[in-house]
């Protein structure tokens, strides 16, 4: 019955809101509508004095900018996407953005705004972060989560393939009563909700920004709440892969020269020399794990020449970028490999980008050299030189049968054995990994 409330709710509202041009001097009121037991939705609608002048001010404002941001990035959220600036200060370059967040805000005063505020801007796509404030007020997880679905629920039937990327609820403190538990329990709920909806793209902000203890890091979030000119960074950085997947900044690729001696393995513009391989059979366990990632086997050979995406859409050709998109299952483990194989002694070298937290790898022709997020996923945590979601450079020699591989110049494997011969590999994993400029020399 919410649901079906809720969508009711959203064709009453359009019908007042879709009308407004953007030139009127005046826009109506926007008070928090009453009582509760009518609104769509469960948990806490905040009726401060502060907060309803808040409320009323911004969403009135932004009522008579309806016409010029149609088509923007949608951010939406609480304080902390508000204290990102109207345009998020620049950050995206020409890319059209909206920021509808506002301080102190729940899910559930978020989900009641949603058509005038968002779908009425008709979003190229929608960036959500929201939560926090429901645990000041007592809400339940299950709460914040029902919520959150309805809002999805809501921008699906707006649009069947609008683009949602959602952030993780950002650590904070049980002095600010948003104790790490409480989060990590939210954002569990979360990622179990929109496991295998490959139209929502999950970004792990709580990794990226959790100390040890799970609390938000003061020299990112000094009050322990809103991050500061550094954490916002660290979110723009987090974001702007996705944003580049999405084809929505990055849109061309960048000029590269490739050295004397070396092939290029990726042209950048195609899959054409890589495919899938038959993978052997897995053991099943006796018991499945409910959370287990799931493990991709493949029956026959499969090649991708002339073709700038696989067979299942994960790893795709996007502005000179071979990407291993976010899998919507969470974990999806699985390979894309050169058709040609590789013997005697060789210096492969490509580049590397990583969302916080991406898991993946680069295989010698067998044997898997580690190629993740190395400061939050491990297993090289003390490099010095890896720069987070952006470009790193790896580079691998192979001579006499024994590989050296390299970060940015730090030593990732001394001696690693491979075989006499054998492809190159990418796998897939968890997060989104992009490649570029993957090239080989023989020596």
């Amino acid at each position: 019955m919410k649901l079906v409330y809720f969508l009711s709710f959203i064709v009453f509202a359009s019908s007042l809101i879709l009308p407004l041009a953007a030139e009127e001097a005046a826009a109506p009121g926007f008070t928090i509508p009453g009582p509760e037991a009518d609104l769509p939705g469960e948990g806490p609608v905040r009726r401060y004095e502060w907060f309803t002048k808040l409320w009323e001010s911004k969403r009135s404002k932004w009522a008579t900018e309806v016409k010029q941001d149609q088509g923007a990035v949608v951010f939406f959220g609480d304080s902390i996407t508000q204290g990102w600036g109207a345009d998020m200060k620049g950050t995206f370059g020409e890319m059209k953005v909206a920021n509808r967040g506002i301080s102190g805000d729940t899910t559930r005063g978020m989900l009641i705004r949603l058509q005038e505020d968002v779908l009425s801007l008709n979003p190229s796509a929608v960036v959500m972060l929201m939560g926090t404030n429901d645990l000041e007020e007592g809400a339940t997880a299950e709460q914040i989560t029902g919520n959150v679905n309805l809002i999805i629920a809501g921008l699906k039937q707006h649009r069947a393939d609008l683009p949602i990327v959602l952030n993780m609820v950002f650590p904070s403190s049980e002095t600010k009563k948003r104790p790490a538990n409480a989060i990590k329990e939210i954002n569990k709920l979360l990622s179990a909700a929109v496991k295998g909806d490959d139209q929502i793209t999950i970004v792990d902000t709580w990794t990226l920004f959790a100390a040890e203890n799970g609390d938000a890091k003061a020299a990112e979030f000094p009050d322990l709440l809103h991050p500061n000119e550094a954490g916002y960074a660290k979110w723009a950085a987090g974001l702007t892969p996705v944003f580049a997947t999405l084809g929505l900044v990055e849109k061309v690729a960048e000029p590269f020269e490739v050295a004397e001696g070396f092939e290029l393995l990726f042209d950048g513009e195609s899959l054409d020399g890589w495919g899938f391989r038959p993978t052997p059979p897995r053991k099943q366990p006796k018991k499945p794990r409910p959370n287990a990632p799931v493990f991709v086997e493949i029956e026959e050979a499969e090649s991708f020449d002339g073709k700038t995406k696989s067979s299942d859409g994960r790893y795709e050709v996007i502005a000179g970028r071979l990407v291993v998109k976010t899998p919507a299952e969470g974990r999806r483990i699985q390979q894309i490999w050169t058709t040609e194989e590789f013997s005697g002694d060789f210096i492969l070298r490509l580049e590397f980008r990583a969302t916080p937290n991406a898991d993946s790898g680069v295989f010698i022709r067998k044997p898997q050299l580690q190629c993740r997020d190395y400061p939050l996923a491990g297993p090289y945590t003390d490099l010095k030189k890896y720069k987070p979601q952006d470009w790193n450079e790896m580079e691998v020699t192979v001579k006499g049968g024994v590989a050296r591989a390299t970060c940015n110049g730090e030593v990732l494997e001394e001696a690693m054995e491979v075989p006499e011969t054998g492809p190159i590999g990418l796998e897939g994993d968890r997060g989104q990994m992009e490649y570029r400029r993957i090239r080989l020399k023989k020596f």
